[in-house]
């Protein structure tokens, strides 16, 4: 039964939270309110990134919070200018200096960049973070299968976690059946689909919403459980952070997650792994 406390094991006494907040495009002025709301209603995962310029906030938030640091899963992400520079071990520590902490749960390649062909050797400078124990578990974001050929075949750390754009109108279903064979767990951004298209209008979706009195955010959400992501929603107001939390009282059938499932057609709302140089 999935619960709250549902997490998915990444490595021997390492598991993340499967549903966690995302502070994408939060301010960093609003960045520790916003977070210590998302801790009060029980998220225990927290996503940031250095390129979202609000590692330091989030690091006030958990201080401010009160909550045993060992119970808050934290991934942070690699700026992509220090990735192109090289500056991989003094960007790692900025980030650890920021957040205030000695180690990081998750720590992310945040994009390949392969036009720029660094991400093996960043990755094998990866490999020496959680060797020391300065990253529990390191992982990719933004990969494709060759990226991930690759660095399967060159390094010797399979990652943890690739976080991609996911949701129901691009399901990434060839990325996943992939990863599900190395052991690599996937996480959906843009789990919602970032209000670029009308997610909540498809038929599918509200028909489940009626069914379940939930709303159709609620629902594919459940969906993105259920089929087994690992989901980062974000909000700025405290009770769509609840909102979004509360999908564990009801459960999809089989048939309404066919539904969802048909929705797919292969598109991305946000950009391309290629082009992102």
């Amino acid at each position: 039964m999935l619960t709250t406390s549902t997490t998915i094991p990444l490595l021997p006494g390492t598991a993340i939270p499967q549903i966690g907040f995302g502070v994408f495009l939060v301010d960093p002025e609003d960045t520790q309110r916003v977070v210590e709301d998302a801790l009060a209603v029980g998220y225990r995962h927290i996503d940031t990134a250095t390129g979202y310029n609000n590692e330091k906030e989030v690091g006030a938030a958990l201080r401010a919070s009160g909550i045993p640091r060992e119970e808050i899963f934290v991934t942070t992400k690699l700026r992509n200018d220090h990735h192109k520079a090289g500056d991989v071990e003094g960007a790692f520590e900025r980030s650890l200096e920021a957040l205030g902490l000695d180690a990081l749960d998750l720590y992310l390649i945040h994009w390949p960049m392969p036009a720029n062909d660094r991400y093996v050797d960043t990755w094998k400078t990866f490999e020496t973070f959680h060797a020391d124990g300065r990253a529990k578990a390191i992982g990719v974001s933004n990969f494709q299968i060759p990226h991930l050929e690759r660095l399967l075949a060159e390094t010797e750390v399979v990652p943890a976690v690739n976080q991609v754009e996911l949701h129901p109108i691009f399901q990434q279903r060839e990325l996943r059946a992939f990863q599900d064979g190395h052991g690599i767990k996937t996480e959906s951004w843009g789990p919602l689909g970032q209000g670029k298209y009308d997610l909540f209008g498809m038929v599918p979706v509200q028909a489940a919403a009626a069914a379940h009195d939930a709303t159709p955010a609620q629902v594919v959400l459940r969906w993105h459980l259920q089929t087994g992501n690992i989901v980062i929603p974000k909000s700025n107001r405290r009770e769509r952070m609840a909102e979004n939390l509360d999908v564990f009282s009801f459960e999809l059938s089989d048939d309404e997650m066919r539904a969802i499932d048909d929705l797919d057609e292969n598109r991305r709302v946000g950009g391309h792994p290629d082009e992102i140089n």
